[in-house]
């Protein structure tokens, strides 16, 4: 678990829901550095990964990481990552993703947290995003370093 101490707000993480292509992986390949940062986050929390699966490689890319890897569907994937985050309990998770299929859980989250990386990022996933990050690392060491959360997003 992590907890972040906000003034006037107390943010208590037990897991953290990551989209594959476009937040963790660019044309289905993971980013480098990704893989040792969700290490670290899956000693404090249980790391789920969500994706449609676009290029076929999120099973071999995550083969060897502490995840929980689901599969959502490729048309409806927004109504189905909103369903898994509000099953494992939104106000106790912190999402991470890019696209439009990404806005809804972005919205629901205790925490969303929105990568504009290499693949860009959809205007409606931006909107509903707590936290904007130029890069995937930056929003998991923004995760991994609760005084930057503090920093962020105190009033």
């Amino acid at each position: 678990m992590l907890i972040y101490e906000v003034p006037g707000r107390r943010i208590e993480i037990h897991q953290v829901v990551l989209d594959f292509n476009g937040t963790i992986a660019c044309d289905g390949q993971l980013l480098p550095g990704v893989a040792e940062r969700l290490q670290a986050l899956a000693n404090r929390l249980k790391v789920y990964i969500l994706t449609a699966d676009t290029f076929g490689t999120a099973a071999a890319a995550c083969r060897h990481l502490p995840v929980v890897l689901t599969k959502v569907d490729s048309w409806a994937g927004g109504p189905d990552k909103e369903r898994i985050i509000t099953e494992l309990g939104a106000q106790h998770t912190a999402a991470v993703g890019n696209g439009v299929n990404d806005a809804q859980m972005l919205g629901q989250a205790a925490l969303g947290l929105l990568v504009l990386g290499p693949e860009g990022a959809s205007v409606q996933a931006l909107q509903q995003a707590d936290v904007v990050f130029t890069s995937i690392l930056a929003a998991l060491d923004f995760l991994l370093k609760p005084q930057r959360v503090v920093a962020t997003l105190r009033p």
